[in-house]
């Protein structure tokens, strides 16, 4: 390990939230007699203050304009700061505000201080925290929140809590904070805007979110204040809908949702699951965010009925499906490689296989196929599987064969009046007719649910032709006009 006397010592100076006057003496005593001297930006009011008291110095203001990205700006900084300092042994930077609030160059210095490339050594200044507190009568204390307007996420904001956005600079950023706000928060939501808090010049402002980008006052001082948005507004947010539901199941809520149990909400997830799937078929995306809402309602249903039966919570919902999708995807979240969607099935499976240890010798590869699905569907997933390990004819004249033989046996049955071996039969039919299907890639349930829909359609073109026509069924040989109407339907569809 280096010596740290032979490290080169890098100073970080705060400028303060305000004027000279609220400069501490020591970082005054400091910044006069600092040699050399680096300020992060010679836009602050300390620096105009005492310019002629100061000695030469180099600024980084021109750095933001020659990068493309906060995150390089920061990167040249360091790398220029660890180069003076190897130089002279011993630099001054000063940042505006404290070292530690908000000030990513210093973040950086001191993780160059982990590898021993520097000591770096902190010199107070008052954060912009206090005064900005002090204009907004806010006590941070209820909940708060400091985040860089710079590298906003949607997913980083808790709309629970006081919000504060530093670095809105210019009018970009302010308009780049307000559409990713927007999707949190009502657009006449109020927000603060402040500049140059606790100084003489000290600016605020309240206006709707929706006018942020709209004001002149911008500036490299400028923060927004974002006041919490009220439980009652947050219809987005995932604390108010299990809220909401625990409401609903609580003793004084709603008496049919406190009656239901697992297994009677089992039909309505069902009907929830089917709706899903029309909403995608007739490629209705308004109607699919609210069918895609009502099977979270289930979601949420089920998993508050468990965490009163203290089994689980929505949490331990959230953390298993989360933790599962991360370890059955190495190949984006660990060092395996996939890149095609079979090699991810087939990675999939052996994750899946692994995870069941000793146990999947001991049960059926099919043991996991659920016994409720539809028939249909489930037919289809037992062959698909029982191929996968081997069981399964190399080309498709077999199946043929088979199908045959099944027919003529389901045929002798019904000849026999045995109905019921003639379902068992037909039973074996449809079971052919599935491993057919597979065969050739055409998944049945799609499949038949598409002439389901071709039929329905014909229908109601006949049903819509015998109002028009004052028709009946009963008419004699009105099924050679239904007939005819039905391959009017059909041409229509072409």
């Amino acid at each position: 390990m280096n010596d740290t006397n032979i490290r080169p010592v890098i100073t970080v100076l705060g400028l303060g939230a305000g004027d000279a006057g609220q400069l501490p003496l020591d970082v005054y005593r400091r910044l006069r007699a600092a040699s050399p001297l680096y300020l992060r930006t010679r836009e602050h009011p300390v620096v105009k203050e005492l310019e002629e008291e100061l000695p030469e110095y180099k600024t980084f203001d021109q750095i933001y304009e020659q990068t493309d990205s906060f995150e390089q700006a920061y990167g040249f900084m360091t790398e220029e700061l660890l180069k003076a300092a190897g130089m002279s042994g011993d630099i001054c930077y000063a940042v505006p505000g404290h070292p530690l609030v908000a000030e990513m160059v210093v973040q950086q210095l001191l993780e160059a201080e982990k590898a021993e490339k520097c000591r770096v050594v902190i010199a107070g200044g008052q954060s912009f925290l206090d005064p900005v507190f002090a204009a907004l009568r806010l006590d941070p204390s209820e909940g708060f929140q400091l985040l860089d307007a710079t590298a906003l996420e949607r997913e980083d904001v808790q709309v629970s809590t006081h919000l504060l956005l530093t670095q809105v600079y210019d009018r970009m950023t302010a308009s780049e904070v307000k559409l990713t706000l927007m999707e949190l928060y009502p657009e006449e939501h109020p927000v603060h805007m402040i500049s140059g808090a606790g100084t003489a010049a000290e600016r605020l402002r309240e206006l709707p979110l929706y006018e942020l980008d709209r004001e002149d006052f911008v500036d490299n001082l400028m923060s927004v204040y974002v006041p919490p948005l009220p439980f009652s507004a947050r219809f987005g947010n995932w604390e108010k809908l299990r809220s909401v539901i625990a409401s609903l199941r609580a003793p004084d809520g709603c008496p049919w949702d406190r009656k239901q149990t697992h297994q009677s909400l089992k039909r309505y997830l069902l009907e929830e699951i089917y709706e899903v799937l029309s909403a995608i078929d007739a490629e209705d995306d308004d109607n699919l965010q609210e069918e895609l809402g009502d099977i979270l309602l289930q979601v949420m249903l089920h998993a508050q009925i468990g965490e009163e039966e203290g089994f689980f919570t929505i949490d331990d919902v959230v953390e298993s499906i989360t933790e599962k999708m991360i370890r059955r995807h190495p190949h984006v979240f660990a060092d395996a490689a996939a890149t095609t969607p079979e090699e991810v099935n087939s990675q999939w499976e052996q994750i899946k296989k692994a995870e069941k240890g000793s146990e999947s010798g001991k049960t059926s590869i099919l043991a996991d196929i659920p016994p409720a699905m539809p028939a249909l569907m489930r037919a289809y997933e037992i062959q698909k599987k029982a191929a996968k390990a081997g069981f399964d004819w190399g080309n498709d004249a077999p199946m043929w064969d088979k199908l045959q033989e099944e027919i003529e046996e389901w045929k002798a049955e019904l000849r026999a009046k045995n109905e019921q071996n003639s379902s068992k039969e037909f039973g074996d039919v449809l079971f052919v007719l599935v491993n057919l299907a597979r065969f050739f890639r055409v998944h049945p349930e799609e499949a038949l649910e598409q002439t389901n829909q071709k039929f329905f359609q014909r229908f109601s073109y006949i049903e819509q032709k015998m109002i028009e026509e004052n028709r009946d069924w009963k008419e004699k040989n009105f099924l050679q006009t239904a007939e005819a109407w039905w391959q009017e339907a059909k041409k229509e569809e072409r």
